[in-house]
């Protein structure tokens, strides 16, 4: 317990210093500006230590983040509720509407991006002479693959975009990283198995129970929630019945081994459209949505100042520097055919906001649920050399995607508009 609050006092006390030197000074959006500053104080730390190694600061401040499991943290902790206030925000007309193409980058396009990393990063590892098995760079894949809903909804509200673009954005976000954990739960009980053989049949079962499963108990306890909401009017009631929401819906999913991310998104959703609309009073309403705002906030800013102070406990070699350098490109690339394919597919039927595919392709940005899966990872060089390459692209995802996505889309889409409104 004395760990805990300890834990927490450190990482509110740094969100706050930092945020607070980025809003007085820095001016950058939030989550770039505490992944910057806590990046750059942490390899401060490192070169006092390196300097004045009595002083021991780098060690000290290891331990601290070494005794914070960052996987369990997020994973389990933060995750649901960053989740639900995401999905609250979301409009479901909106993505009911383009529902078949957020399925098929949320599914499709995540296993051809998987694919793609994992052949690429392989061939890279055995270039260098880093023979990491074929199966590992596999798991590479998965986890660097889905765009973080954390991340990408972050960087939405700084930039405006088209509804429709919006949509698909923050949809495919919301949805593909529960599809990511399938894929990577798979791919991780194959390699510890130390068994490559491919069981369609369990494989298949596996996706059921997690998709859709989880998306089943999100209806139902959804559904429940917004009954209980519609008999009462007591706001701060109201607030605590959404927060039981998420908890309560969360340890269900893990009981049952579904996926307890498409749970609260759905659940989200569902209280998030017609919750708000026809079992909340206005009062309620406003009140909602200013709690998961600062829930929203809060979580955000500490997940993103934990992203930049892991940079302490990465190792880099020569070699591994080189691979992350070459990954960039990689996943960049698998990122664009990943989209590219279904948007080609579903634009023949109907059509898409100009500029669609370079703006998903540069603004899949990827966040903490990569960094906590390459860390859920069982110790060994393996482990090792996959946190080092995911944390690299994980930070030039948010650093570089994240401070020129805006630029991208006044360029690809919204000056197509303009010349569009001008004819």
């Amino acid at each position: 317990m004395e760990h805990l609050t300890r834990d927490i006092a450190t990482l509110l006390g740094l969100t706050a210093i930092i945020g607070y030197v980025n809003h007085r000074f820095l001016r950058l959006p939030r989550t770039i500006g505490l992944v910057l500053i806590a990046m750059v104080a942490s390899l401060l730390a490192l070169g006092i230590d390196n300097l004045i190694p009595g002083w021991g600061v780098g060690p000290g401040v290891r331990a601290v983040l070494l005794d914070i499991d960052f996987s369990d943290v997020l994973m389990q902790g933060m995750l649901g509720f960053l989740l639900f206030a995401g999905a609250l925000h979301v409009d479901l007309g909106q993505l009911a509407k383009r529902g078949w193409a957020i399925a098929a980058l949320a599914t499709g396009g995540l296993m051809v991006s998987t694919g793609l990393v994992g052949i690429g990063i392989w061939f890279a590892f055995n270039l260098t002479g880093l023979n990491v098995p074929l199966i590992y760079c596999l798991l590479f894949g998965a986890l660097i693959s889905p765009t973080d809903p954390v991340a990408v909804l972050g960087i939405l509200k700084n930039v405006k975009v088209p509804a429709s673009l919006e949509a698909k954005i923050a949809g495919e976000s919301l949805f593909n990283d529960g599809m990511a954990v399938v894929i990577f739960l798979i791919l991780l009980a194959m390699a510890t198995s130390g068994s490559t053989a491919l069981n369609i049949g369990d494989i298949t079962l596996l996706f059921l129970q997690e998709a859709l499963g989880g998306a089943v108990l999100g209806l139902v306890t959804g559904a429940l929630a917004f009954w209980a909401l519609r008999s009462i009017d007591e706001y701060n009631l109201e607030v605590i019945i959404t927060l039981a929401l998420v908890t309560v819906t969360y340890e269900i999913a893990h009981i049952l081994h579904t996926s307890g991310p498409i749970a609260v998104v759905v659940s989200g959703l569902l209280i998030g459209n017609h919750g708000t609309r026809l079992a909340m009073s206005e009062k309620t309403r406003e009140h909602l949505k200013n709690f998961w705002t600062v829930i929203d906030e809060v979580l955000n800013a500490v997940l993103f100042l934990l992203i930049g102070l892991e940079v302490i406990i990465i190792s880099t070699t020569p070699s591994l520097i080189w691979i992350s350098v070459i990954a960039i490109p990689l996943v960049l690339g698998a990122r664009f055919v990943a989209v590219a394919i279904p948007i080609g597919v579903f634009g023949l039927f109907r059509d898409f906001t100009k500029g669609a595919i370079p703006v998903l392709t540069w603004g899949g940005l990827r966040g903490g649920i990569s960094v906590a899966l390459a860390l859920s990872l069982p110790d060994g060089n393996e482990k090792d050399a996959i946190v080092t390459v995911c944390y690299t692209v994980v930070v030039f995802s948010i650093l570089v995607q994240g401070m020129t996505i805006g630029k991208l889309v006044k360029r690809v889409v919204l000056a197509e508009h303009e010349t569009t409104n001008h004819h």
